[in-house]
C-alpha cells in the first residue's frame, strides 16, 4: 500500500460509481444507422500492426513500430526500446497495456511501458496515426500505442473449450532463446486464462565484435478470469513480471532486477446501440541496478554505484459510448496517479547515499467528450475536447553529498525549502475532416492542441544525475520545479488512395510546441560548482549540467506507407519517413531525432508458404543538437530476408536471416556506449547487430 496514494480511494470508487449514471443521462437512445464511413475513418486513423505476419523473436515490442509509418525506437538495451513517433518519444506518447496506462518504474526508463507487453504474447499493437482522438489516452502530445496481449475468447455452448497459443524460438546474433505458453478454457460465460513466457539471450554480436553488456533474462507469468451475460462483461486479470540481468549499455546503469506487479479489474455493458465500460488497474514496481556487475566495474571503488527505484500507478477509466443515425458519442472520465522512489548508495561505502527522488507524485485526473458525425455521404468530422489536471508533489531529500560539502548542501535546502507542490491544468482539443471523393480516393485534414505537463524528473531531479527518462546523451541534469505544460498546435493533411493492386496513404504535418521542455546550459551556478568539484575529487570529465528549462520548438515532416500486388504470388510494399525538430529560442536542432528512413520488401506467397526480401534503408543524420553534444551518423542499408511454412492448420515455421551481409553500421536512435569494452570505446556510438539467423515454431488451436 502506498504512503501517500495518488488518489483517494473514496474518491475513485465515488467517481466510477457515479460517472456511469450521470453519463448515461446525456444519451438519447436511437435505430442503429449504417456507420460504413465511421469503418473507413478508423483503418486511416489508425495503423494495426499484424503480429501475425511476424516471425521474429525480437524480446522488445517497440522494435516492431518500425513497421508503421512515423514510428521508430530509441534503442537503449534490447528490453529497453522508448518508440518515438514524428520526432517525440518517452512520455510525450501515450502507451496502453491491455486498456491500462504503465508509468516506468526507474528513472531512467529501463523498463519503458511497452516493455510489460513481451512481442511474444502480443495479439496486436496499434498506432493512433498522426493525431490521436482525445479519447486515446490522457497526454498524447507526441501520439498515442495500443498494445494488447493474446487472452482467446469465449465459446458459443456451455462445454468448456480450450485454446492456446504456444511458441518456441532461437537466434544467433546472442545465443538468444525464448518459449512462451498461453492456454484458455473457456464456455459462452466464463473464460480462464494462463500464460508463461522465458527469454534469455548473451552479449550480441555485431561486425568487429560484440556489445557489452547486451545481455537479458526476463519471465512473465499471467491469470486471468473472465465473464459474459446479458451484455455484461467483466474481466480480472493478474500478471508478475521478472527482469533480470539485463545489459544497458546506452545508459550508466545496467539492469540488475524489476519485479513488477500488475492487475486490473474491467466492466462493460453493452446494450443496443450504446456501451458503459469502466476499469481499475495498479502496479508495484521494485527495480534495482547498478554499474559494476553486468559491465566492468569502475577502477575507483569510491564510483561504484547502486540505485533502489520503486515506482506505484494506481488509475481507472470510465468510458460510455453511444450511436445515433450520425455517427457517435463518446464520454469518459480518467484518472492516473505514480509514485516514484529513487535511493542510490555504494557497496564500498554504507555511509554514501543520495535520495535522488522521495515520494515524488505525479496525478492526473481528466474529463473528455468526443463526437464523431457523419455530415453527409462524402463527409465525415471528428471533434474532441479534454481537460485534465496535473498535480505533483515530492518530500525532502538528502545525500551525503549535501552533508560534506557546501555546494552540495545548498542543492539540497534550495530544493527542500522550496514549493514543491505544482498544478497545472491543460486543455486539449482535436478537430478532423475526411472528405470522401470516390471509391478509390480520400482526403483528410485535422489541427489540434495538445499540452503536457513535465515529469517526475524534470521538475524534481535535485541534485546533476543523469535519471532523465532514457535520454541517453551522457550529460547530467537538474529539475526545475517552475516548468509550464509543454502546448503544442498542430495540423496534418493526408490522402488515401487504392485502385487495383496499388495503395498509398501520404500524411504531411507541421506541430508548432510552445514551452517544449529541453535541457539547456545551466545557470544554476550551485549545479554548475558541484559538477565542477567531482570532476576533481573523481578525475572525472563531466561537460556543464543541463538544467529542464521551456524553450520553443517546431516538427514537421511527412510519412506514407503503400503496397502494390502484382498478381495473387507477387506484391511488393514499403514505408517512407522524414522529420525534421528543431528549437526555435535558438539555432538549434532537437536531440536524438530519427534521419529519413525507409523499407522495401517484395514478397512471394505460394499456397504454404511465403519469403521476403527487405531492404531497409537509413539516410545520414546531420540535423544534430549542439546542445546535448550530439554527434553525426553515416547512412546505411541493410538487407534482411525471413519467411515462413504454414505445416498445417495449427503448425508454423518462421525463420529468415537479419542484415544478411554482416554491414556494421550506426543507427542514429541507439545511443552511446557507457561500458568499458574492448570492441567499442566510450562515448562511441553504439553498433547495429550483426547478422542474424533465427527461426521459430508457433503452435495454435
Amino acid at each position: 500500500m502506498l504512503s501517500k496514494p495518488p488518489f483517494k480511494l473514496k474518491t475513485l470508487v465515488l467517481s466510477l460509481a457515479l460517472t456511469p449514471m450521470a453519463l448515461n443521462s446525456l444519451m438519447t437512445v436511437a435505430d442503429h444507422a449504417d456507420l460504413e464511413e465511421l469503418l473507413v475513418v478508423a483503418s486511416q486513423d489508425r495503423r494495426q500492426i499484424d503480429v501475425s505476419d511476424t516471425v521474429e523473436i525480437t524480446p522488445d515490442s517497440a522494435a516492431l513500430l518500425r513497421k508503421a509509418p512515423g514510428a521508430n525506437v530509441n534503442g537503449n538495451g534490447p528490453l529497453t526500446g522508448i518508440p518515438q513517433y514524428r520526432g517525440m518519444y518517452g512520455g510525450r506518447i501515450n502507451v496502453e497495456v491491455n486498456g491500462t496506462t504503465l508509468s516506468a518504474g526507474g528513472p531512467n526508463w529501463m523498463d519503458p511501458p511497452l516493455s510489460y507487453a513481451p512481442a511474444a504474447q502480443l495479439d496486436s499493437l496499434e498506432v493512433y496515426r498522426g493525431i490521436a482522438p482525445v479519447s486515446a489516452g490522457q497526454e498524447t502530445i507526441g501520439g498515442a500505442i495500443n498494445a494488447k496481449t493474446w487472452s482467446g475468447e469465449f465459446s458459443d455452448g456451455d462445454e468448456f473449450v480450450s485454446s492456446g497459443r504456444v511458441r518456441i524460438g532461437g537466434q544467433s546474433v546472442n545465443d538468444g532463446s525464448l518459449a512462451s505458453a498461453a492456454i484458455v478454457a473457456a464456455n459462452r460465460q466464463h473464460r480462464f486464462k494462463v500464460s508463461a513466457l522465458t527469454e534469455q539471450a548473451d552479449d550480441a554480436e555485431f561486425a568487429d565484435g560484440k556489445i557489452i553488456p547486451s545481455e537479458y533474462d526476463r519471465q512473465r507469468y499471467d491469470i486471468g478470469y473472465g465473464f459474459q451475460r446479458d451484455g455484461h462483461t467483466l474481466q480480472i486479470d493478474f500478471g508478475r513480471n521478472e527482469t533480470n540481468d539485463s545489459g544497458t549499455a546506452a545508459l550508466p546503469m545496467d539492469i540488475g532486477y524489476i519485479d513488477t506487479d500488475l492487475g486490473s479489474v474491467r466492466y462493460q455493458l453493452e446494450h443496443n446501440n450504446w456501451s458503459v465500460s469502466g476499469k481499475i488497474y495498479y502496479s508495484n514496481i521494485e527495480h534495482g541496478m547498478t554499474n559494476y556487475e553486468l559491465r566492468q566495474a569502475p577502477m575507483m571503488e569510491s564510483m561504484w554505484r547502486r540505485n533502489i527505484a520503486t515506482g506505484d500507478n494506481l488509475g481507472f477509466k470510465v468510458l460510455a459510448e453511444s450511436t445515433d443515425e450520425h455517427g457517435s458519442w463518446r464520454f469518459g472520465v480518467d484518472g492516473h496517479g505514480e509514485e516514484h522512489n529513487a535511493n542510490i548508495d555504494n557497496p564500498n561505502a554504507p555511509m554514501f547515499f543520495v535520495t535522488a527522488f522521495n515520494d515524488a507524485q505525479r496525478d492526473v485526473l481528466g474529463v473528455f467528450a468526443e463526437r464523431s458525425y457523419t455530415l453527409n455521404k462524402q463527409w465525415l468530422g471528428e471533434f474532441g475536447l479534454r481537460y485534465n489536471r496535473v498535480t505533483m508533489d515530492a518530500d525532502e531529500i538528502d545525500g551525503t553529498p549535501a552533508m560534506m560539502m557546501p555546494v552540495g548542501a545548498a542543492l539540497r535546502d534550495n530544493f527542500n525549502n522550496a514549493e514543491r507542490q505544482h498544478i497545472d491544468d491543460n486543455v486539449d482539443w482535436v478537430a478532423k475532416f475526411y472528405y470522401q471523393a470516390d471509391q478509390r480516393s480520400s482526403y483528410y485534414m485535422g489541427v489540434a492542441r495538445k499540452s503536457r505537463s513535465a515529469s517526475y524528473q524534470e521538475r524534481y531531479l535535485w541534485i546533476p544525475l543523469q535519471a532523465t527518462g532514457g535520454l541517453a546523451d551522457g550529460r547530467t541534469y537538474t529539475g526545475n520545479l517552475e516548468l509550464d505544460p509543454e502546448v503544442a498546435h498542430e495540423f496534418e493533411l493526408g490522402v488515401d488512395y487504392q485502385h487495383g493492386g496499388l495503395q498509398f496513404s501520404p500524411r504531411i504535418f507541421y506541430r508548432d510546441v510552445s514551452d517544449y521542455i529541453q535541457g539547456t546550459e545551466s545557470n544554476d551556478m550551485t549545479a554548475v560548482m558541484f559538477v565542477n568539484m567531482m570532476n576533481m575529487m573523481n578525475g572525472t570529465s563531466n561537460a556543464v549540467p543541463l538544467q529542464f528549462n521551456n524553450v520553443d520548438a517546431t516538427f514537421y515532416g511527412a510519412d506514407m506507407d503503400w503496397s502494390y500486388t502484382i498478381d495473387e504470388r507477387w506484391s511488393v510494399n514499403g514505408i517512407v519517413n522524414y522529420v525534421r525538430a528543431k528549437r526555435d529560442d535558438v539555432s538549434d536542432d532537437l536531440y536524438r531525432i530519427a534521419p529519413l528512413n525507409g523499407m522495401v520488401a517484395v514478397n512471394y506467397t505460394e499456397n504454404n508458404w511465403s519469403l521476403a526480401v527487405e531492404s531497409v534503408l537509413y539516410a545520414a543524420q546531420e540535423k544534430i543538437s549542439a546542445t546535448n553534444s550530439e554527434e553525426k551518423t553515416s547512412g546505411y542499408g541493410l538487407l534482411n530476408v525471413k519467411g515462413y511454412w504454414q505445416m498445417n492448420s495449427e503448425w508454423r515455421l518462421g525463420f529468415g536471416v537479419d542484415n544478411v551481409l554482416d554491414k556494421k553500421y550506426q543507427d542514429h536512435l541507439a545511443g552511446y556506449n557507457r561500458a568499458v569494452n574492448p570492441d567499442i570505446s566510450v562515448g562511441d556510438r553504439l553498433p547495429g547487430y550483426g547478422r542474424n539467423l533465427f527461426a521459430r515454431i508457433d503452435y495454435q488451436w
